[in-house]
């Protein structure tokens, strides 16, 4: 199974998807991507590194920076953007899903405890959804 998560910075909640579905999926071939990548949060190192998961080593990315097959052969596409507008892949055999969650980072300034509440909480969310769609594929 290929699963490709997708939202416009990779910079937070693909990156917990992908880091959570690794361990989910241990078999599955999972990556993330960006329609406009940034830079990694660090909140989002911080809150995986809480249960045990390192994604220390990832990176943000755009679709074209992973490999042509993946993508041709993606089975899954999930889209995790909410409040602003997701990125479109051309996956010709993928699933689309679509799993809507507000960024967990600010635009405005916000207390550290504050941000990591919220990385928390979007870690907890994408993990549930994920433990749903596992079931649905089994």
């Amino acid at each position: 199974m290929k699963i490709l998560f997708m939202c416009v910075a990779n910079s937070a909640r693909s990156q917990l998807a992908e880091g959570l579905a690794r361990r989910i999926f241990p078999t599955a071939h999972v990556e993330s991507a960006g329609s406009d990548p940034g830079k990694l949060n660090s909140f989002a190192i911080k809150v995986m590194q809480e249960i045990g998961i390192d994604i220390s080593l990832h990176f943000s990315k755009s679709v074209a920076d992973l490999p042509s097959e993946f993508i041709s052969s993606v089975d899954y596409v999930v889209t995790l953007c909410a409040e602003e507008v997701c990125p479109i892949v051309v996956a010709p055999n993928a699933e689309r899903l679509h799993w809507p969650f507000l960024d967990p980072a600010s635009k405005v300034p916000l207390p550290d405890a504050e941000l990591i509440d919220r990385f928390r909480s979007a870690r907890n969310a994408i993990q549930d959804k994920l433990e749903q769609f596992e079931k649905t594929i089994i």
